[in-house]
Parts: structure tokens; sequence; C-alpha cells
């Protein structure tokens, strides 16, 4: 009895010196001192040890003043933001411990059930358990551990978030699309542009993997204590480069609610056969489902059943009008300073607008802040070089690109006479800033300029540009909001300098100038919402045309078609909603505003009558600045996915969006000459509605995807011209175009095979493309006002991308491209007038030319893979049009000396063969 009452009371005795030593009182002031200098001051106050590693502590300055103060009052300040706990022992000593609480009781649930883990489940336990017994057998080395978290007192959180970034460990680079997945599960996220991620795990032990194309995949074992950051810092592993299609997306085609969207890194096409040897991001993206193009050496893309004029393309978040080279043949995106793209064709997210049918975002990658690096290609019509010189270390650098043409050899060589004697050259530079300032801002600025000049007679040159520049700046605010602010300027224009008789030379210019401010807020607000809202306002400033004589002996009389300014701005606002884990929601709302702008004169006529010169009424004058019209609207953009099991998932969308900007051509493809007409008084935007269902499947361990998308689209407002219409430098162009409407519908099919020596795609696309231009006059009436195809409407279009590696350097590439003929108006018979004989066509795009097919073969040689070396080198044996086929281009009808003679027009009717070194050091 006497030893039990002796115990009791000296627990009793220790557990009153642990309170007493907890609520002792201190009084010290440390200024700029790291935690080890503050703990050892403490020592000498209070003669208590403490027991730690100083590689815990870290080498962080702080300061402190306290005046009687509990010691565990300042322990817990000291420690606040760090993983530090700490436990006392007893009155002297006092234990520092990293993530965990020393516990000095069993949990209650050690009572209750023997089979439940406070950390992990029981089955989660087995797997790791195997994963670890499996690796030991087969001699792989032991998985690096990482504690996450800061462990609490009585928490009952069963999970926890953890957040991150990617960085190349060799540039300082955020990694695009990194996979992050939990091993034996289906859980896993992919990083954004920046190389952010957010993952929710549970609490306790998981293993954590990591893919990307061009990185050395790389395992973890998290034990989640609380919510934390784990950064990844990952060496490239050039031995990846070969596949064309990237691993790390092999969840994201099934999780992602938003519908019909694509992601291309120019990573993955580098082996891919192309005109000319030239790599091309936006030539991959017309071998996927849903986007296409005119025919061979078009430029502009039609996505979906929409026109050239309806996609919105990005660059570093400022506008290209005219993204294509020498005829359509290259894009104007040098594919080294290109990072990626993501194309969005069906539910755009709110954030975009202005365009009805696609948003092409492209992102210039960052320069590596680490070291100078570079990477160059020598080829048979151009070179390209890009440059990224760091400014201050990790924290700043440059990049630096630039690309040329010496073409004018290819001209000569084309199967079309009128070509064989013209010119062409093309350049474009590109630049990027880009400085991470601190943990919470980061700054980038991207300044781009292309230029082409092109002689297809003699006596004329034609000319057209683009620029532009844009500042970025990402302000994280904290754990869950952050913001992007985004001043942006773009400019496209072209000239023609005729100098053929003597007394009609001259210079025509065209400019389209806009200038944006957009402010975007994002907010993780809880584990069910996840907000994106802002606004942003856009000003137009568009100069439609001006000639000028050319030479004093000239002729020509000048004339300055009236200036135009257009203002448009928006607040949007979307949510991601989580409604459980199977079934996700995005749902977005844009209210868009435009208002048309003066100085101008605007034609009044007659309502309910054609535009001529007969039903003009009155021309109204309008001041600088002063409203002339003005449009609005709401647009919905809604997206779900349902998760009908970890590998299958059906997506459904609508979204509706207004386009206050058109084009004006009479050209099947888009041409240089092609004009930007806001809308006014007298044209009104185009508006469209699209809704889409998709089914998508991956097999056998991701090793293959399949998707199935269906959509149906229809446009309002569409802007089209008047037989016989003059487009160029008409100061009445209201009276010369139509508006009608469009629909569109389409199934889209995409096979992907991702892993393995045999990898790529099979993309096939059923859709229509239909045009009604109908009104009760005869004369503002095409095809008697009935739907007649669209001039892109291409039934069947066929694609195949795949790549054979033979060994880690040797590989064979290949691209199989089949399409339906294009439409276009035919001759159904002629009459005689004044002794000639003209033709009499048909109903607009009745007939269709000869349908395309190509075969592209490349054989492609990795450089040897030893690290010390001063470059990468990589050769690319390509042969484009194998097969020679003469696809038509254009088929065409002419009268000759009083005789109506057809002709057929082709871009390369030979094969072409092509060699391409590249470079990266």
């Amino acid at each position: 009895m006497k030893l039990v009452t002796t115990f009791i009371l000296l627990v009793f005795f220790i557990q009153f010196s642990l309170a007493q030593t907890e609520n002792f009182t201190v009084s010290i002031n440390f200024n700029n001192s790291n935690r080890e200098d503050v703990l050892l001051q403490l020592e000498k106050i209070t003669n208590v040890d403490f027991y730690y590693s100083s590689s815990w502590l870290g080498n962080e300055r702080i300061s402190g003043t306290y005046q009687n103060t509990s010691i565990n009052k300042i322990l817990e300040d000291i420690f606040e933001n760090t993983t530090i706990n700490f436990y006392f022992l007893d009155s002297k000593k006092i234990i520092l411990s990293q993530n965990v609480i020393i516990k000095d009781k069993l949990h209650a649930s050690f009572y209750q059930d023997s089979t439940i883990s406070s950390i992990t489940t029981s089955e989660e336990q087995t797997k790791i358990s195997n994963y670890y017994l499996s690796a030991k057998e087969e001699g792989v080395s032991k998985t690096e551990t990482v504690r996450i978290g800061k462990e609490q007192r009585n928490s009952s959180q069963e999970n926890f978030k953890l957040t991150g970034t990617a960085i190349n460990s060799m540039t300082g680079e955020p990694i695009q699309n990194l996979a992050i997945l939990v091993k034996g599960g289906s859980k896993g996220v992919s990083t954004n542009e920046n190389g952010y991620y957010k993952i929710e795990l549970p609490a306790g032990q998981s293993i954590l993997q990591t893919k990307a194309i061009g990185y050395e995949s790389s395992e973890k074992r998290i034990i989640m204590y609380n919510d934390g950051v784990l950064n990844f810092n990952l060496m490239e592993n050039v031995e990846q480069l070969d596949e064309v299609v990237v691993e790390s997306n092999q969840l994201k085609n099934i999780e992602t609610v938003v519908t019909g969207v694509v992601e291309l890194d120019v990573a993955e096409i580098k082996t891919i056969p192309l005109v000319l040897g030239e790599r091309d991001i936006l030539k991959t993206a017309i071998t996927l489902p849903g986007i296409t193009n005119a025919g061979e050496g078009a430029s502009g893309y039609n996505v979906r059943g929409g026109g050239t004029d309806q996609n919105l393309i990005l660059l570093d978040d400022a506008v290209i009008y005219n993204p294509a080279h020498f005829f359509g043949i290259f894009s104007a995106l040098n594919p080294f300073t290109t990072g990626g793209i993501t194309i969005y064709k069906g539910s755009i997210p709110a954030e975009f607008g202005g365009r009805l049918s696609s948003v092409f975002d492209i992102n210039t990658k960052d320069a590596n802040t680490e070291k100078f690096t570079g990477e160059a290609s020598i080829g048979p019509v151009t070179s390209n070089l890009m440059l990224e010189i760091p400014i201050k270390k990790e924290k700043s650098g440059l990049l630096l690109g630039g690309r040329s043409t010496y073409s004018n050899w290819i001209l000569n060589s084309l199967d079309e006479e009128s070509l064989k004697n013209s010119k062409a050259s093309f350049f474009d530079i590109v630049t990027k800033y880009n400085s991470q300032i601190n943990e919470k801002n980061k700054l980038a600025a991207t300044a781009y300029y292309s230029r082409d000049a092109f002689s297809i007679t003699s006596d004329s040159i034609y000319s057209y540009d683009n620029r532009l520049i844009s500042l970025n700046w990402n302000k994280k605010i904290n754990e869950k909001k952050s913001m992007k602010t985004i001043l942006a300027n773009s400019q496209y224009g072209f000239n023609i300098d005729y100098d053929g008789d003597i007394e009609q030379s001259f210079n025509l210019g065209y400019r389209i100038n806009e200038t944006e401010l957009k402010l975007k807020f994002f907010n993780l607000y809880n584990r069910t919402h996840k907000f994106n809202y802002g606004l942003s306002s856009k000003l137009y400033l568009v100069n439609p045309g001006e000639v000028s004589p050319k030479g004093t002996t000239s002729i020509i009389a000048p004339l300055q078609i009236q200036k135009e300014k257009g203002w448009e701005s928006a607040l949007f606002f979307s949510d991601n909603i989580t409604m459980s884990n199977k079934f996700s929601v995005d749902l977005g709302l844009r209210y868009s505003f435009y208002a048309a702008l003066g100085k101008s004169s605007q034609n009044i006529y007659e309502e309910g009558l054609p535009k001529d010169q007969g039903t003009l009424t009155e021309t109204k004058e309008f001041d600088s600045n002063e409203i002339i019209n003005t449009y609005d609207g709401l647009e919905v953009r809604i997206s779900s996915r349902y998760l009908i099991s970890p590998s299958l998932s059906v997506k459904a969308g609508y979204n509706n969006s207004n386009q206050y900007i058109h084009t004006i051509s009479s050209n099947t493809t888009v041409s240089p000459t092609d004009t930007w007409k806001l809308s006014d008084i007298n044209i009104a935007p185009q508006r469209a509605k699209q809704v889409s269902l998709g089914f998508f499947k991956n097999f056998n361990a991701n090793t293959y995807e399949i998707s199935l998308e269906g959509y149906y689209k229809k446009t309002a407002n569409i802007l089209d011209y008047k037989v016989g219409a003059q487009l160029l430098l008409n100061e009445s162009i209201e009276t010369e175009v139509l508006q009608g409407e469009a629909k569109a519908y389409g199934i889209e099919l995409l096979l992907k095979k991702n892993k393995g020596q045999l990898n790529g795609w099979l993309g096939y696309t059923y859709s229509r493309a239909f045009t009604r231009l109908a009104s009760e006059f005869p004369e503002e009436q095409i095809n008697a006002g009935k739907y007649f195809p669209s001039n892109f409407d291409k039934p069947h279009d066929l694609s195949l991308v795949t790549n054979y590696k033979f060994t880690k350097r040797f590989s064979l590439s290949a691209n199989f491209v089949y399409q339906t003929g294009r439409p276009v108006t035919y001759p159904i018979g002629s009459y005689n007038f004044n002794g000639a004989e003209y033709a009499l066509y048909s109903d607009r795009n009745k007939f269709r030319i000869p349908d395309f097919y190509r075969l592209d073969l490349s054989f492609n040689v990795e450089g040897n893979h030893k690290i010390k070396k001063f470059a990468h080198s990589f050769w690319n044996i390509s042969i484009y049009n194998v097969l020679g086929r003469n696809n038509p281009y254009s088929v065409f009808f002419v009268t000759e000396d009083g005789t109506l003679k057809a002709y057929q027009s082709s871009i390369f009717a030979i094969p072409v063969p092509t060699i391409t070194y590249n470079f990266k050091f």
C-alpha cells in the first residue's frame, strides 16, 4: 500500500512539475537571431536543456521581445511557421521533434479496435507494404521519405492539401503538364503553365510518382501530418524525347471537366514529318479531330465548322491576327521558343471571349535562370536560333529567338508556272524576360515581330507583319488566392507596293491595332469550389485602307477609308464545382459589352430594304469617341464530367459566345489582304451556340486512350460577300456584304497509344458545315436562300501519326492524311456575249475538288547521350508527299481568246525530300 501511495505521489509530482515548467515565465529579447541562438539563450536563462538536431532549425532570422511570458508561449511563437513541435520531458528537459507530436499516452482507438489505424487504412498499408517488399526483392533502392506539415494536437482531420511547383533542375524553368500520381490508386493531377500543382492526400503515408516527357521519373514516400508544400526539382532525360505522345497526361483526358480541350507540347512533335523539315505545332494541331484548314498551303484554321476569323490565337495572352508564313506553308511561331499550346474547341472558359469557335492559347517558355543554353537548326529553307541567358541566377532570365528563310529556290521548283519567277522571304523574332521577384511575385514580358514579303509578279511586292507586346504579373496572395494582371498590345498590317505602269504605281496599306488590360483572380475556396473571375477591356483601332500614288508621274488619286474604333469589355466568373468524387461541373458566365466609337460617318438605309445607294436616307456624323452603337450579351459556359469508372468518363458541355469583329474576304482561304471590320450600325456582331457530348476511356494501364465526341453548332450574323463584290478600299462596305446563318455538326474519334516502341495517334472526324444567306430580296440571296456547304466543309478527315523506336537513338515516323475535297463552284454551261464565250456557274459550292491524301515519312537520329559534351544533336531526314500525289489546291475557269478553259493548281505535286540538323547546347 505504501508503494502504491509513493508511486501516485511521484506521478503527481512529475505532472505538477511539468505544468509548472510550461507556465514558467521568462523575460527575453532577441533581434535578428537564428532559432538555435534563441534556444541557447533560453537555456542560460532557465537552466532548461533542449534536445534537437541543428539541421531542423535552418538559418532564418527572427526577432522578439517577451516580458514575463511563459516558456510554452515563447516556443509556440518561434516555431509557428516551422514543422517543429516540442515536448516537456520533465522540468529540466524539452525535446524538439520534426513534424510529429510526441505523445505520452496511447490513442483511444488502441483500446477499441486494433484493426483501425489513425494514419492509413489497412488496405492502403497493405499496398505500401507490398510495394516495399517487392522493391526489396527486386533490389530497388529505398524511396526517399518526405514528411509534410506540422501535426496538431487533437486534430481529427483525415485529408490534407499538398501544393508545390515542379522545376527543371538544370534551367530553373517551371515544368508544365508534369503528372503527379498516387501509386496504387487512380488519383493524380498535372502541373499548370507555372509548374504549380495541388493534390489532396490522406493523413499518413502515400507514394507519389512523377512522369513527364523529357524528364526522369521520380518517386517519393510522403507522410502527411498537415497541409504543406513539396517542390520537385527534376533532371532532363533526353532518352525519352523520342516519344510522340506524352505520358504525363494519362489521367487528364479522363478527369478534366472542360470538354473539347486539346494540349500539345513542342517536345512531342519533333519527330513528326512535316513539309521542308520545319517543326510546326500548329500544323500538328490540324492532325487532331475537329481542327482542319482549307487545304495544303492554306493559312487559317477551321474548328468545328467555324470560319478562320472565329479563332482567338494568343501568344502569351496577346492576339496574333495572321499566324502564318510563306502562303500558309509555315506557321509564324518559333518552335524553339514555344512551350506548348492549349486549344479549346468545345466549352471555352469564361475568361476568353471575342471569338466563336476556338481559343489557341500558346505560351512562350521561360528562359533558363541557371546557365546559358541554346538551340539551333539548319534546314533547306529556314534556319533557327534560340538563346537563353540568365540575368540574375535563379531569379531572372532572357530568352531570344530568331528565324529566317532563304526560300526563293523552292518557289522556282513549284509546279505552278506563275510562281517560278516569284520571290518570297520571311523572318520572326521573339524575346521574353521572366523574373521570379520573390516567392509571391513573378513578372514576364514578351515581345514578338514577324514579317513576310513576297512578289508573285515582277511589278508588285506584297508584305504583311505581326507585332505584339505583353506584360504578365502573377501574384500569389496566399495559399488559396492568387491573381494575374495582363497588359497586351497587338498589331497586324499589310502593304501592296505596285510598280508597274508608271502612271498607275501606288502604295496600299492596312492596319489593325488592339490594346487589352485584363485582371484575373483565382480562389481555391474549399474542396468543393474553385473560383476564377475577373474583368477585361480592349480598345480596337482600325485603318481599313489607304492608297497613295507612287512617284510624281502616277495619276492614282489618294484615298483614305475612314478609320474605325471600338471598345469591348467583359466581366467573367467561373466555378469549378466538385459535387462528389465522380461528378464535377464547371459553370462559367461572361457578360460582354461592345461600343462602336467615333469619329465616323455612318450611312443610314431604309429599314427592311437592301442596303444600296438607292435606299440610303442619310449619313450621320459622330465626333471623336462618341458612341455610335452598342451591343452586349450574356455568355454561358457550362461543362460537366461524370466518372463512370476511374478510367471511363462522360462529359457534356454548352456554350454561347459573341464576336464583334469580322474578316472581309472573297477568298476561300485566309489571304494577307483580308481585312478586319468592326461591328457598327449596319453590321451586327456574330453570335453562336454549341452543345457537345463525349466519352473518354483509357485502356491497359493508360497505354491506350480513346475518345468519342459529338457536337452541334448554330451561328447567326456571319458575314459573306455578294457576287462580284468589291471589298478592298470600299467606303460603303455594308452594301457589298451579306449577313446570314450557319450550322455545323460532327463526330470526332481519337485513338492514342502512349507507351512502347510504337506510339502515336489516329484521328477521324465526320463533320458537315453549311451556310445560309436568305432574304426576301433576290439580290441579297445566295443559292435561293437555301443552305449550301461552307468553303471548308469536308465530311471525312482522317490523320494517322506514328513513331516507331528501333533504339533509343533511331526512330521512324509516318504521317498519313486523307480529306474529302472541299466545295467549289463549277460552270454548268456557257453563253455568248459580244462574240465571246462566258461561263454560267452552278449554285455556290455545289461541287467538290478531288479528295486529298498524302503520306510523309521521316527517319530520326538522336546524337549520343553522353552527358559531358558541348551539344546534343538531332537529325531529321524526311520525305513529304512520298506518293507524289498531285493534290489539287483549287480548280478555276477562265475565258481566254473567247474559249472557256479549266485549270488546276497544286502546291506540292512531287515528293519533297529534306534533311534538317538540330542541336541543343
